[in-house]
């Protein structure tokens, strides 16, 4: 009698696992979770969790779009290479220029197509020059704010009419084609805005943002837009579209930005942070404490980011997002759990 029970039970199993009974994975309860708005997305804070959040993020994705957040320091630089173009989104700050050429190359980087420069900040245009004098430049697109009396950017702006060139701007509503279906929309700043916040000498809420889509995968870019510039954002049309799979912090992970109603929006799986050794201060070094916890844990409370999915270049190198426009991979050169003591340390 006991053999023909266990031999029923094994039967039912098989049945039920045929049928999609199976024990779900912890990939498939999480992203359920998220799906339903079940509580259990708080259990993303464990510092067992795996460094996943999303059934779409794989551990290795052989994909056709490569996007680069480049170990440069303090400042920002974001290689995109499609099939067709290599795209430069801010080139650092002029005392990162070698770390800038020395990542360009490590990528083998022979020419950038399109060079997008979010606002002009020597932390954001402080290599552009450096890079067209090294390497063949197709375009430049920058916001529009003129800022001449500047030496570097007098600088930026010589060397592209000295290699012809072209710099155009950037405004909400634009679109740009990076090839192979891989598209880039500009949400903000409008001419209005973009005026208003010059006018104010406000330059980081003056930051290109726009949305970066390929398939089912996106990235939303910020420059160093802060909280004025994201309130301007969700009282726009745009405020639909913010929906992304990966957000380049806003302003370095600053706490002027990142607000709790921008987060919930945006919803990322992955926050990628460019920052420099809060440790050194020297030129154009960390000496803001970037990323501030006030902005870690909007991430994480109010973008349901797990806390894992968070990268920082100081602590984890050059991170590399590998996508087929369904799955995507995010490998950091070094795997570094140091949100952990971070969030002790600086509580």
């Amino acid at each position: 009698m006991k053999k023909i029970f266990a031999l029923l039970m094994i039967f039912i199993s098989a049945i039920l696992v045929g049928c999609g009974g199976s024990p779900q994975s912890k990939i498939e309860q999480y992203a359920q979770s998220v799906n339903n708005g079940s509580s259990e997305k708080s259990d993303v804070d464990s510092d067992d969790e795996e460094s996943t959040s999303s059934a779409n993020q794989k551990t290795d994705v052989k994909g056709d779009l490569m996007i680069k957040m480049l170990n440069v320091g303090q400042g920002d630089a974001i290689l995109i290479q499609t099939k067709t173009q290599n795209i430069l989104i801010d080139a650092s700050d002029t005392d990162e220029r070698d770390k800038l050429i020395a990542e360009l190359n490590k990528a083998n980087i022979k020419k950038i197509d399109k060079m997008i420069l979010t606002h002009p900040h020597a932390d954001h245009i402080g290599g552009a020059k450096t890079v067209m004098d090294k390497y063949e430049v197709g375009e430049v697109y920058d916001n529009g704010c003129d800022r001449g009396k500047f030496a570097v950017y007098k600088g930026y702006i010589n060397a592209a009419q000295k290699k012809n060139v072209p710099v155009k701007h950037l405004k909400a509503g634009d679109k740009l084609n990076f090839g192979n279906k891989v598209s880039f929309e500009v949400f903000y700043p409008t001419e209005e805005l973009r005026k208003k916040f010059e006018e104010a000498n406000d330059y980081n809420n003056n930051s290109i943002v726009g949305k970066l889509t390929y398939g089912d995968f996106s990235m939303l870019f910020t420059g160093d837009a802060e909280k004025a510039a994201e309130n301007e954002i969700l009282n726009s049309k745009y405020n639909k579209k913010l929906k992304s799979t990966i957000l380049k912090a806003p302003h370095h992970g600053s706490k002027s930005s990142a607000g709790a109603d921008y987060m919930k929006l945006v919803s990322p799986e992955v926050v990628l942070i460019s920052a420099g050794d809060p440790s050194d201060p020297t030129g154009s070094g960390n000496s803001y404490g970037h990323p501030h916890n006030a902005a870690l844990n909007s991430y994480i409370k109010s973008g349901g980011v797990n806390k894992n999915n968070i990268f920082w270049t100081f602590e984890n190198g050059t991170i590399t997002v590998v996508t087929d426009g369904k799955s995507y991979s995010v490998q950091p050169e070094k795997n570094s759990k140091w949100i952990n003591n971070w969030l002790k340390k600086n509580k």
